[in-house]
């Protein structure tokens, strides 16, 4: 251990109280994985048939099928776009899983302590040079990518939203667009790139 006087002692000791923030992220994946089988098993019962299945997972999904005639909803049917909305909705559950992974092992790293993975096989890549600002790009550019997919679901199923609501969404995606833009752009700015004279 070091020799810091105690109070210095005791406030860097105080970084392990984010242990239990972790844990509990690691409880909130865990029901994450839990959805994902429910609506994986739900998908598969329904395509073989299951008329519960296949209404648990249009009510899950909010899909709506309008008869153009008599602008009444229709009986739910399997169709190409109820298969595509649940599997955008499993790799929406994929990449939060990943942000998940990602506060938990780089935030943990980077506050808390070192885990001392240098020659692990299975060493995430981005972990090696991981740092506060690096993080917070990562996090800004995986919200992105969720983002994303909501806003691919709400595109596909835009019958069943307002034009209030896509409008929204579609401004809200903008703003973390632009958001991680300027975090990435001010990170740049902080750490800039060697030039190719730097390195010689």
């Amino acid at each position: 251990m070091s020799n810091l006087r105690p109070l210095p002692n005791l406030i860097f000791a105080s970084r392990w109280l984010q242990l239990p923030l972790y844990l509990g992220l690691i409880l909130a994946q865990a029901v994450y994985v839990f959805h994902f089988w429910v609506e994986l098993v739900h998908l598969i019962e329904a395509a073989f048939g299951s008329q519960d299945a296949l209404n648990t997972l249009v009510s899950s999904i909010g899909y709506v099928t309008i008869d153009p005639v008599t602008k009444q909803a229709l009986a739910p049917k399997l169709n190409e776009t109820v298969i595509m909305l649940v599997v955008l909705g499993l790799i929406d559950v994929v990449m939060i899983s990943n942000l998940l992974i990602m506060v938990i092992v780089g935030g943990y790293e980077t506050f808390v302590s070192r885990m001392n993975l240098e020659g692990h096989p299975d060493q995430p890549e981005w972990l090696s040079h991981v740092n506060a600002s690096v993080l917070k790009v990562k996090l800004a550019t995986a919200i992105i990518g969720i983002s994303s997919i909501h806003l691919l679901k709400t595109f596909i199923n835009a019958q069943s939203y307002s034009t209030h609501v896509v409008m929204w969404q579609t401004i809200i995606h903008a703003v973390f667009l632009i958001s991680a833009l300027a975090i990435a752009y001010t990170d740049r700015l902080l750490h800039p790139a060697p030039s190719a004279s730097d390195a010689h």
